[in-house]
């Protein structure tokens, strides 16, 4: 890969035949069950910075802040499945609405620490300036953590300033936190090139700029995130085989609660991406032939306040 993540890939998988001798050579001295084996390599790998592999669980590393975004293929899960459930979850947050639809858990050190839910009317029976994407991270308790919005008069601004290419426009609300941070997808893109989505997080009146790459070579959707000084601090890498499913790893220094939280966003909005792009560029072509007129909801208009006018 141009990106180097191929020699890292290299090294990763000759630490891990590493750290599996070594565990073999532990269970060889002292004779053990499979299941303290596997335990063992783990452990060995943990001890690298090296990631366990495990099917749910994200081992804990010395040098990353890791964690998984799992999308789940049905609704039959334990969140939303059973009579009543979707009143008692309401009942629990307001930011909990009637057609919220939780579809990704998030997975932190081997425990379900986030829930992924978004707008199902919205975005599967609303049609032109109506249909949008809302996101929303909750808890495992389901106590609300963030919104990230699909910003629809920003993105075709963007989509009519790159001549046609959808450029899509997120906003990101995050509790805790004083700003909102837009994420956005790069309008400088030359056909077969790699995609890039660029953030900023402001603390303090001091703003943190940040831009994730798609990978050249890429079957399942893989980014690596850079921060201003355009060096390597974290990788999001998808899974092949198995549709919906995000490693995130972040390096501790830079792995602030807030970045965290809108890599995790980012992870489930992934699931969308190539219909929000159809979406839009659909969308941008319907309003430069007239037969859309632009209108925005008001929870959108809202993002757009000018902060200093006169109440």
């Amino acid at each position: 890969m141009a990106d180097g993540s191929q020699a890292r890939d290299i090294g990763a998988d000759a630490a891990a035949a590493d750290a599996a001798r070594e565990a073999r050579g532990d269970a060889k001295a002292k004779p053990v069950s499979v299941a303290k084996a596997k335990e063992a390599v783990a452990e060995a790998k943990a001890e690298k910075g090296l990631p366990a592999h495990a099917s749910r669980q994200v081992k804990a590393s010395k040098d990353f802040h890791e964690f998984n975004v799992d999308v789940w293929l049905t609704n039959f899960n334990s969140v939303e499945f059973g009579f009543f459930k979707r009143d008692r979850n309401k009942a629990k947050s307001r930011q909990f609405t009637s057609d919220m639809d939780i579809f990704a858990e998030v997975i932190e050190n081997g425990e379900r620490t986030g829930l992924l839910g978004y707008r199902e009317e919205l975005w599967k029976k609303k049609t032109g300036m109506d249909k949008r994407l809302v996101f929303k991270l909750f808890n495992e308790s389901l106590n609300w953590r963030a919104t990230m919005d699909l910003m629809l008069a920003r993105s075709l601004q963007l989509t009519f300033g790159a001549r046609g290419t959808p450029v899509i426009a997120f906003s990101a609300n995050l509790n805790d936190h004083e700003f909102m941070v837009y994420i956005e997808r790069s309008a400088h893109k030359m056909p077969f090139m790699p995609e890039n989505w660029s953030f900023t997080i402001l603390e303090d009146g001091v703003p943190q700029f940040f831009r994730l790459r798609r990978d050249f070579i890429d079957f399942a959707g893989d980014y690596t995130l850079y921060n201003q000084q355009n060096d390597v601090i974290g990788r999001i890498t998808g899974r092949l085989l198995s549709f919906g499913k995000w490693r995130g790893r972040i390096k501790r220094e830079h792995a602030d609660k807030r970045l965290v939280m809108v890599l995790q966003l980012f992870c489930g909005m992934l699931a969308f991406n190539r219909g929000s792009r159809k979406h839009l560029k659909a969308l941008a072509a319907d309003v430069a032939a007239g037969r859309i007129k632009p209108k925005i909801e008001k929870q959108e208009a809202d993002l757009y306040l000018n902060p200093r006018r006169v109440r």
